[in-house]
Protein backbone atom coordinates (compact mmCIF):
# COMPACT_ATOMS: atom_id res chain seq x y z
CA UNK A 1 0.00 0.00 0.00
CA UNK A 2 1.42 3.59 -0.94
CA UNK A 3 2.80 6.18 1.83
CA UNK A 4 0.07 8.61 0.91
CA UNK A 5 -2.64 6.27 2.02
CA UNK A 6 -1.26 5.68 5.06
CA UNK A 7 -0.88 9.16 6.01
CA UNK A 8 -4.64 9.56 6.22
CA UNK A 9 -6.79 9.08 9.11
CA UNK A 10 -8.78 5.63 9.77
CA UNK A 11 -10.69 4.48 12.30
CA UNK A 12 -12.74 1.03 13.13
CA UNK A 13 -15.68 0.99 15.11
CA UNK A 14 -18.22 -1.67 15.42
CA UNK A 15 -21.37 -1.31 13.77
CA UNK A 16 -24.65 -2.89 15.48
CA UNK A 17 -26.85 -2.41 12.52
CA UNK A 18 -24.30 -4.02 9.91
CA UNK A 19 -23.30 -6.51 12.74
CA UNK A 20 -19.68 -5.75 11.54
CA UNK A 21 -16.85 -3.50 11.99
CA UNK A 22 -16.95 -0.72 9.91
CA UNK A 23 -13.48 0.85 8.59
CA UNK A 24 -13.48 4.89 8.30
CA UNK A 25 -11.21 7.26 6.74
CA UNK A 26 -11.65 10.96 7.76
CA UNK A 27 -10.76 12.45 4.75
CA UNK A 28 -13.13 10.35 2.81
CA UNK A 29 -16.37 10.40 4.52
CA UNK A 30 -18.52 8.49 1.93
CA UNK A 31 -16.06 5.95 1.96
CA UNK A 32 -16.43 2.80 4.55
CA UNK A 33 -15.22 -0.85 4.62
CA UNK A 34 -17.61 -3.68 6.71
CA UNK A 35 -15.38 -6.92 7.61
CA UNK A 36 -15.93 -9.53 10.34
CA UNK A 37 -12.66 -8.34 12.57
CA UNK A 38 -10.96 -5.22 12.76
CA UNK A 39 -7.95 -5.74 11.01
CA UNK A 40 -9.59 -6.75 7.86
CA UNK A 41 -12.23 -3.66 7.70
CA UNK A 42 -8.96 -1.53 8.50
CA UNK A 43 -7.32 -3.04 5.62
CA UNK A 44 -10.34 -3.16 3.38
CA UNK A 45 -11.09 0.47 4.18
CA UNK A 46 -7.17 1.18 3.35
CA UNK A 47 -7.27 -0.34 0.08
CA UNK A 48 -10.55 1.43 -0.95
CA UNK A 49 -8.15 4.59 -0.02
CA UNK A 50 -5.60 4.03 -2.31
CA UNK A 51 -7.80 2.61 -5.15
CA UNK A 52 -9.53 6.44 -5.00
CA UNK A 53 -6.56 8.25 -4.87
CA UNK A 54 -5.58 6.56 -7.85
CA UNK A 55 -8.49 6.85 -9.73
CA UNK A 56 -8.98 10.47 -8.39
CA UNK A 57 -5.81 11.01 -9.98
CA UNK A 58 -5.93 9.81 -12.95
CA UNK A 59 -9.12 12.07 -13.79
CA UNK A 60 -7.08 15.18 -12.27
CA UNK A 61 -9.74 15.46 -9.67
CA UNK A 62 -8.48 17.30 -6.39
CA UNK A 63 -7.18 14.80 -4.39
CA UNK A 64 -7.98 15.35 -0.22
CA UNK A 65 -4.61 16.55 1.70
CA UNK A 66 -4.24 14.41 4.62
CA UNK A 67 -5.36 15.81 8.10
CA UNK A 68 -1.97 14.87 9.13
CA UNK A 69 0.09 17.15 6.46
CA UNK A 70 -1.68 19.89 7.20
CA UNK A 71 -0.89 22.97 9.12
CA UNK A 72 -2.89 24.17 12.18
CA UNK A 73 -2.72 27.69 13.27
CA UNK A 74 -3.70 26.54 16.69
CA UNK A 75 -6.77 29.00 16.03
CA UNK A 76 -10.59 28.89 15.29
CA UNK A 77 -13.69 31.12 16.31
CA UNK A 78 -16.63 29.38 17.77
CA UNK A 79 -19.98 31.24 18.09
CA UNK A 80 -21.88 31.24 21.10
CA UNK A 81 -24.88 32.49 22.53
CA UNK A 82 -24.72 35.53 24.53
CA UNK A 83 -25.62 34.19 28.30
CA UNK A 84 -22.69 30.97 27.58
CA UNK A 85 -20.21 33.62 27.33
CA UNK A 86 -20.96 35.81 29.70
CA UNK A 87 -21.06 32.22 32.07
CA UNK A 88 -17.65 31.73 30.10
CA UNK A 89 -16.03 35.01 31.52
CA UNK A 90 -17.33 34.94 35.29
CA UNK A 91 -15.92 31.51 35.45
CA UNK A 92 -12.48 32.66 34.38
CA UNK A 93 -12.53 35.31 36.54
CA UNK A 94 -13.20 33.34 39.13
CA UNK A 95 -10.34 30.90 38.23
CA UNK A 96 -8.32 33.45 37.41
CA UNK A 97 -7.71 32.92 33.88
CA UNK A 98 -8.59 34.43 30.49
CA UNK A 99 -11.47 32.81 28.94
CA UNK A 100 -9.20 31.27 26.46
CA UNK A 101 -7.23 28.95 28.61
CA UNK A 102 -10.19 27.70 30.46
CA UNK A 103 -11.90 26.82 26.67
CA UNK A 104 -8.65 25.59 25.86
CA UNK A 105 -8.64 23.56 29.35
CA UNK A 106 -11.81 22.49 28.64
CA UNK A 107 -11.08 20.84 25.29
CA UNK A 108 -8.27 19.18 25.57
Amino acid sequence: MGKEADRYTYRVTWSEEDNEYVGLCAEFPSLSWLEESPEKALFGVRKLVKETVADLKKTKEPVPDPISTRPFSGKFMVRVPPEVHRMLAIKAAESGVSINRLVSSKLS
